[in-house]
């Protein structure tokens, strides 16, 4: 089997909107949960709470007539790539478009107020609001077929929409097709833009976090007194690499795949099974060749709610029967939905590089019911590891884990 390292890195997130500034935002120990306004029309509506972007910017060559079939969620899914290409040296090279690079790419949805021109449709019986842009910017595979039109490639199409793992398993798709020789090149991640009825979702299912006046103060993974999730947006797009070939160019390598699984419950559609969460672990260890105690640091999925920190926490511990060094980055940026994958694993990539790895905020309180780990807290800690893993889990059951070794 060939082996596939990452050689570029582009991401707009709340926390910043390239990797330095992302990363070094971890270190201020300061979330990016705001009151949002808008939520305030919504009658019944318990969260009024969001994260977003900063330091987002489109570029003047994004005109009107590229954009023309993106909405938010593919423009930051194409500015990224845009990014990441520059970052790995391979923006305009012949290997993006002689169909050697595929693109695997994701988002829990398309742009949703896109789907709202079609409602018009529905309710007041005029084609009004429906232009030649609507459908491609609202289909769940807006994101990916937006980066290969733009950057021209011919290669494999790998589109995932499989809400909060959309962004880790276009990452792990991506791995598998170098890895099998389908690819040398792959253009892999997940965006996510915010929307209201997003936070609706999940404000349904008593899932958010209504702490609207301390902001600052949630969310809350592990902690005992944790109330739910808080809605975010943003894009990772990572560049992945047969390493000869990029071996070969002198790129500069980042981190190298070691390993990848993804499974499915076969349960129920919202509540986790635990015994699946640790076995998509233990797949992604034998995927890479590694026992447990190689791992210096897991990256948890950790959206602070009740059932899915339990089940996630118990199924770590059932494999790793240690207290492993343990954390959640939505503690800073809420979750990200379909980038939440993506986004974590560059941030994963720049600890495990820094040797520095962010605590859980607003941890104060573990609870007793979540697995006997050792959750980061307070301060960032100080690890010198080859190995890191992470993980995400979604509605549907679908399980991914994701193994980074340092190069």
């Amino acid at each position: 089997m060939r082996r596939v390292v990452i050689t570029g890195m582009g991401i707009t997130s709340a926390l910043g909107s390239t990797t330095e500034s992302a990363f070094e935002r971890l270190k201020t120990y300061k979330n990016c949960v705001k009151h949002w306004d808008k939520l305030d029309e919504y009658e019944r509506l318990n969260s009024k709470l969001g994260s977003f972007v900063e330091g987002f910017v489109v570029p003047e060559h994004f005109t009107r007539k590229v954009r023309r079939t993106m909405g938010e969620v593919a423009l930051m899914a194409t500015v990224t790539a845009e990014e990441a290409l520059k970052d790995a040296g391979l923006l305009g090279d012949e290997v993006i478009t002689n169909g050697r690079t595929g693109v695997s790419y994701g988002s829990s949805t398309g742009s949703l107020d896109a789907i709202l021109d079609f409602y018009s449709m529905c309710i007041d019986k005029e084609v009004k609001l429906l232009n030649s842009g609507s459908y491609i910017k609202m289909m769940p595979q807006t994101t990916a077929v937006n980066i290969s039109l733009y950057f021209k490639t011919h290669g494999r199409l790998i589109p995932a929409s499989t809400a909060c793992t959309s962004g880790s398993i276009s990452i792990g798709y991506a791995y598998e097709a170098i890895k099998d020789g389908y690819q040398e090149v792959m253009i892999a991640g997940g965006a996510e833009e915010i929307h209201p009825t997003q936070v609706g979702v999940f404000d349904t299912l008593y899932a958010t976090s209504s702490k609207n006046d301390t902001p600052d103060l949630t969310p809350s993974p592990f902690d005992r007194d944790r109330d739910g999730l808080v809605i975010g947006e943003g894009a990772g797009t990572l560049i992945l690499e047969e390493y000869e070939h990029a071996k070969a160019r002198g790129a500069k390598i980042y981190a190298e795949i070691a390993g990848f699984a993804t499974n499915t419950d076969g349960t129920h559609i919202t509540n986790p099974n635990k015994d699946m969460m640790a076995e998509v672990m233990r797949l992604a260890l034998k995927d890479a060749k590694l026992p447990p105690e190689e791992i210096g640091y897991i990256n948890a999925h950790g959206t602070a709610t009740v059932n899915g920190d339990i089940a996630e926490t118990q199924g770590t511990e059932s494999v790793f029967k240690r207290e492993v060094p343990i954390s959640s980055i939505k503690s800073y940026t809420g979750h990200t939905l379909g980038a939440c994958g993506a986004i974590e694993t560059i941030l994963a990539i720049e600890m495990m590089n820094n040797k520095w790895f962010c605590p859980t905020l607003n941890l104060k309180n573990i609870d007793e019911n979540c697995g006997k780990l050792d959750y980061i807290k307070d301060e960032g800690r100080i690890i010198d590891t080859e190995f890191v893993m992470t993980n995400n889990f979604a509605f549907g059951g679908i399980n991914t884990s994701i193994i980074l070794k340092k190069c």
